[in-house]
């Protein structure tokens, strides 16, 4: 089937797009978005792609779950678009740059910024209805990208991968660590950062101390 999605990650993920579940999981995600309130917009499902070209993919930022408020999600893990207040997690993770990397804590949280230096911001679901956390798990998005992380990890070398919570932990079993970094932590939400789990794992200077060591520009945080 033809689907909208940036045209070098198309050459790599056309044989999931012509398998039955992905089928299904089209037909499941019209009928919500004709029925429902869906989030993001139709033509930001695969805006994290759209941002971040295969062949430029230096980073991996694995989230759960679009966020199901009003004009929140853009496509992008724990991204907003601008003028958006900032979720809990997304404001944890920008104390952690101020102080991981010196940088002032920004006013827009939308992270097409990071995406457009090949950061790839991946969500484990690509959609959901508004108002209803997980209403679009395991109907088919799950396998989907779990062939993303699969082909990255097959067919590019040393990329970072940032795993944060258990959630994203786990994705490490896809990942080949003989040819890619991964870092991991708990989740920048407040009931794991609050813990102690989050503030000071210095992801963002490492990760760039990885692609530097690679001879790859490092990314602007």
């Amino acid at each position: 089937m033809d689907v909208s999605i940036e045209p070098s990650w198309k050459a790599y993920l056309q044989p999931e797009f012509e398998k039955p579940y992905f089928q299904q999981l089209t037909d499941f995600v019209r009928q919500e978005y004709q029925n429902n309130t869906c989030y993001p917009k139709g033509k930001d499902i695969f805006a994290a792609f759209d941002h971040c070209p295969f062949q430029e993919t230096k980073v991996v930022i694995i989230g759960q779950d679009p966020y199901h408020g009003p004009n929140q999600a853009n496509g992008l893990c724990f991204s907003v678009k601008d003028g958006i207040p900032h979720p809990p997690s997304l404001v944890n993770i920008f104390k952690e740059i101020k102080v991981d990397v010196q940088k002032p804590y920004p006013k827009s949280g939308n992270l097409e910024r990071w995406a457009d230096q090949g950061v790839l911001l991946l969500n484990a679901t690509l959609t959901v209805r508004a108002h209803n956390a997980g209403s679009h798990q395991k109907k088919g998005w799950e396998q989907f990208t779990d062939a993303v992380i699969k082909t990255v990890s097959s067919q590019l070398d040393g990329v970072v991968f940032l795993l944060w919570g258990g959630f994203a932990k786990k994705k490490a079993a896809l990942i080949d660590k003989s040819r890619h970094h991964i870092l991991t932590s708990g989740h920048p939400s407040p009931l794991s950062a609050n813990r102690g789990l989050w503030f000071g794992n210095q992801h963002f200077s490492k990760a760039n101390q990885l692609l530097a060591r690679m001879g790859k520009e490092p990314i602007d945080w």
